[in-house]
Parts: structure tokens; sequence; C-alpha cells
């Protein structure tokens, strides 16, 4: 993820650790952290729900409730109101900065958009949309990147209409966060909501049957829905498609199996419930870079482990 050249133009590097530069809009305000020194147990905390996003470097976080853990480029984690954040910066040095941004979000906007999705997407079991109100740690996928890296852009930019821009973009990221750490939810507790929720239901029937034929069409008989609602529902709660929600697990079960360089493709392509190479290599790289041959040299010739 990529700063702005304006921003290194501007910015004021006064410390070395954790050396801060903010913008600040009417709904949100961006701080972008350096540090340049090796350091352990730097405090850090917020009024507002903020979203921590690495861009480069490592940090070891330790958060209340949860063990210590690695937080890396292309990770995000959502934060609430005065959470105490306690930060080692095991790797930082002058010629090898850590950076990470750290935007604080009105609660009155992130209301605002939880409002709007209830009135507007409301989920299917009749429960509301609500704040997280936890630590979530994930990965950022291709669209919640491409949303940081266009508010890294609109904070810096000098623009009269910026504040109205960056809006918009809040209101899409807050949307995406929330259907992934719902995503993420029915996948971790499918077996324990199954029983009363539909979703749930589908999510356990999905991950347990990657290798057989799975259909749109049977996936909403189970959930004892028409089959244009049972996909509207799928994509507004969860930001993805039935199909590419298969596709995703699929994917994740190959890149497991390709780890023993001893397994045939065919022989996990078929187990992953591909059809076909050609479709499944198209998705596999689409998603890592490589192909699945690429991939599994890797662990042949011991370059991963």
């Amino acid at each position: 993820m990529q700063l702005s050249d304006k921003f290194f133009k501007e910015r004021k590097l006064e410390h070395l650790v954790e050396n801060q530069t903010s913008y600040t809009l009417n709904n949100a305000a961006m701080h972008v952290f350096e540090t340049h020194l090796q350091a352990e147990r730097v405090m850090l905390q917020f009024d507002q729900p903020v979203l921590a996003s690495m861009l480069i470097g490592k940090k070891v976080m330790h958060l209340r409730d949860k063990k210590a853990f690695d937080f890396l480029p292309g990770e995000s984690l959502i934060l609430p109101s005065n959470e105490v954040m306690c930060i080692d910066f095991p790797e930082a040095n002058q010629d090898n900065p850590t950076r990470c941004l750290a935007m604080a979000i009105s609660d009155e906007k992130i209301n605002k958009v939880i409002n709007l999705m209830n009135e507007e997407m409301p989920k299917h079991d009749g429960s509301e949309w609500t704040l997280i109100d936890y630590n979530y740690h994930f990965t950022n996928d291709a669209s919640i990147y491409g949303i940081i890296q266009r508010l890294l852009y609109l904070f810096t930019e000098n623009h009269p209409s910026k504040d109205f821009f960056v809006d918009n973009m809040l209101q899409e990221l807050i949307i995406r966060i929330l259907q992934g750490n719902a995503r993420e939810t029915y996948m971790e507790n499918a077996s324990k909501l199954g029983s009363h929720n539909r979703l749930a239901y589908v999510i356990e029937y999905i991950g347990a049957h990657l290798h057989e034929p799975i259909s749109v069409s049977d996936l909403s008989k189970k959930a004892c829905m028409s089959e244009s609602h049972f996909h509207k529902t799928f994509k507004e709660e969860l930001g993805i498609t039935p199909i590419d929600y298969i596709n995703s697990e699929r994917i994740k079960l190959a890149i497991k199996l390709l780890k023993d360089p001893t397994r045939k493709i065919k022989e996990i392509y078929l187990e992953c419930g591909f059809e076909n190479r050609s479709y499944f290599n198209r998705l596999f790289k689409r998603k890592i870079n490589v192909s699945p041959g690429e991939y599994q040299s890797k662990f042949m010739d011991g370059t991963l482990h």
C-alpha cells in the first residue's frame, strides 16, 4: 500500500518511535504512524472506534483477551473506543521503518451506516447489524485494500469536496467490514448456529461438501428460500455471492493440500470439487498470483514450509 509523495513532503519526522502525521475531516481522522527504532510496550489509545491497517514492517500486538500476534502488511484490525494497544516493534530501524495507519471514525457516522443497513438490508433472522465490539483482525481483501488506498489519497488531497468523497468511501468500508465479520462469524460458529440460522446451516453444508457439485438452487432449497431471495440475502449479509464463497473455500482447501508435494494436482482439484483444471488454475492464480503447479513446487524445493 502506497503513501503519496505529498505525505512525505509535508510530514514532520520528529520522533523515531510512533511519529504521527494526522489529517482530520468531519467524520474521521487518519493518523499515519512511523517507527524507525526497535521498541517494546508502546501504548496507544483512541476515544473512537479505529481501523488500524499495516502498511510496511511488522508489529507485535498485545490486546485484552487476545494472545499476542504479529500484525503484518495487508492486514487490518478493528478496535473499539478506548481500547488500549500495547505494541512491540521488533524489526524497525532507520532503513526499514514500520508504518501503520489508524483511522478513527466517529460514532455518529458508524451509527448512521448501521441504521441504513438495518433499514435497507435487514438480516434474514431478524437480528440487527451492530458495531463490532471486540478486536477483529483480518486480511484485507481486494475491495477493502482498494478503499484504504483511496482513503490514503483523499485525506492528503487538497480538494474542496474531499469530506463528501471520504464520507462515501467510509460508508462502503463500514458495510464491507461488517459483512466480512458476519461471514467469519458464520464460518467459525456454523455448527452452533446451524440449527436456528439458515445461512449458518448453508455455510456448514458447503464446508462439508466442497468435494461434491454444489448449486445455488440446491443451497436455496436447504435455506428454504427462493433462489433469487437466497442469492440476495447471502450477498447482502456476507458481502459475497454464494458461488464466489464456494470457490473461495475450495481454493483455501487446495492451498492446504498443495503443501504436500507428493499429491498430484489433478487429484487435488477433483478433491476440491473442481471439474476441470483450466477453471481451477484460473481461480487459483487470481487469488494467489501463481499457478497451482508453481505454488506446489515451492514446497518441493523447500522455498516454503
